[in-house]
């Protein structure tokens, strides 16, 4: 809604003077993706918007794995730092981990050395593009905006639970992984249902000072998903 919203404010502006409404119209019809909100998308231009916009967040989640790999080193306890170790591992060999790979890990970021409050600015901005936010501001600004926007989305996560996944239709479960950081550009509802049931399952048991566990799940939990068949 915000997107939309920063989208519609320069042509409101533009369209003030006398028949200059007539250039809008050729400005959005040039140029769908970027002034035209997503209410007005064709569904191939959804999924081709979709796809692309995929493809920006994506170049981020090497940078979000490094980030976790490097703080290995200042995890005390052995115990969650052999589970770090395991499930960076785990990713970058291609296998897509489980939802008690995950939950291994919660103490590590409720505090230090991942908690929201105690990453790097870097790793702040590296997480931004997961949820299509701008980079481009002061670290903390960009923490509490980080914060805020995953505590709405686990709170839509457990809106979803009470509602029962089974309501959601093939669209809404395709925009509901979509927003959670997973590609469904090839994926079949059965997959996207399959995929939503894991994260819910993951996502409810959080607390709110698990927001950043929250975020570098929208790496973890998506960047191999599907898993590979077997050969």
């Amino acid at each position: 809604f915000r997107r939309d919203m920063i989208k519609a404010i320069p042509l409101v502006i533009i369209s003030i003077p006398p028949f200059a409404n007539y250039l809008v119209f050729v400005l959005m019809y040039l140029f769908p993706r970027q002034l035209l909100i997503r209410h007005f998308w064709t569904p191939q231009q959804l999924m081709e918007f979709q796809a692309l916009y995929h493809l920006q967040r994506a170049r981020h989640h090497q940078a979000v794995l490094d980030g976790l790999e490097r703080t290995q080193s200042s995890v005390q306890d052995h115990r969650l730092k052999s589970h770090l170790v395991n499930l960076c591992r785990k990713v970058r060999s291609g296998a897509h981990p489980v939802v008690s790979d995950v939950h291994a890990v919660r103490p590590l970021f409720s505090g230090p050395p991942l908690g929201i409050k105690r990453l790097y600015a870097d790793q702040k901005r590296h997480l931004c593009p997961m949820l299509f936010l701008t980079a481009r501001l002061p670290a903390f600004w960009i923490g509490r905006r980080l914060n805020s926007h995953a505590l709405e989305l686990m709170q839509l996560d457990r809106a979803i639970v009470r509602l029962g996944l089974h309501q959601l239709s093939d669209m809404e479960l395709r925009e509901a992984c979509y927003v959670r950081g997973l590609n469904v550009e090839r994926l079949s509802p059965a997959q996207c249902r399959e995929w939503l049931s894991q994260w819910l399952q993951f996502s409810t048991y959080l607390k709110e000072s698990e927001t950043s566990l929250y975020l570098h799940s929208m790496v973890l939990l998506t960047v191999n998903y599907p898993k590979p068949p077997r050969s």
